[in-house]
């Protein structure tokens, strides 16, 4: 396993050249994503399974949300979906996630109230792509998720640290595990990441193609 620690620059470069130039499609790419993430629950806490909740913004990374709650329930568990991103911003790899979504009738829900009973969070608002400070509704998101009891495992980066400086942008999601793709994160591992990322784990089979030009 490389010990290669990249920032949200360097990732966003290798994911365009995986898909742009050697040709792999970013929905295989969020399926590998999605996949990791599943796979890490499913041997790190199996007994947290009885109501799982997937909160999704409406990039890419709740896109990668949206395929690991469709996974769960292909698996036979009960999972519910918390969407607190814009519909009108949804990229398209996220709107294609949302229709497979609704063709397997997972509940989607904008009310907060869905996390008081869930036994495990999956964290999937911003990914690496959060460099301001946090707001509104996300905010109130990120609180609630805060203030539950659950197991929290974050999606690429916990929502509200800043990728490459490990700063809370204004809050940021206490995780207790962070699946992060392909390579570690400058972010995970300086000021206040290491701490909110819980246990970090990276996914180094996805498939994504670094390439430093």
């Amino acid at each position: 396993m490389t010990d290669k620690i990249v920032t949200a620059e360097e990732m966003r470069h290798y994911d365009s050249y995986t898909i742009n130039t050697i040709g792999i499609p970013s929905l295989v790419l969020m399926e590998r994503a999605a996949l990791a993430v599943r796979d890490e629950i499913l041997h790190a806490f199996p007994l947290n399974l009885k109501n799982v909740v997937v909160v999704a913004g409406s990039g890419n990374n709740g896109g990668d949300g949206l395929a690991v709650a469709r996974l769960f329930h292909i698996a036979g568990v009960h999972v519910s979906i918390l969407n607190v991103g814009n519909p009108d911003h949804a990229s398209d790899e996220h709107q294609t996630q949302d229709n497979i979504v609704k063709y397997y009738q997972i509940p989607e829900t904008t009310d907060f109230a869905v996390l008081n009973n869930a036994t495990l969070i999956v964290d999937a608002m911003f990914g690496i792509g959060i460099d301001r400070p946090i707001t509104g509704n996300y905010a109130e998101a990120i609180k609630a998720i805060n203030n539950t009891d659950a197991i929290v495992v974050a999606v690429d980066m916990p929502s509200g640290i800043n990728t490459d400086t490990g700063e809370v942008m204004g809050i940021a999601v206490k995780a207790t595990a962070t699946v992060t793709f392909a390579y570690n994160k400058v972010g995970l591992v300086k000021n206040d990441g290491a701490s909110y990322a819980g246990r970090i784990v990276i996914a180094n089979d996805m498939g994504t193609y670094a390439i430093d030009e």
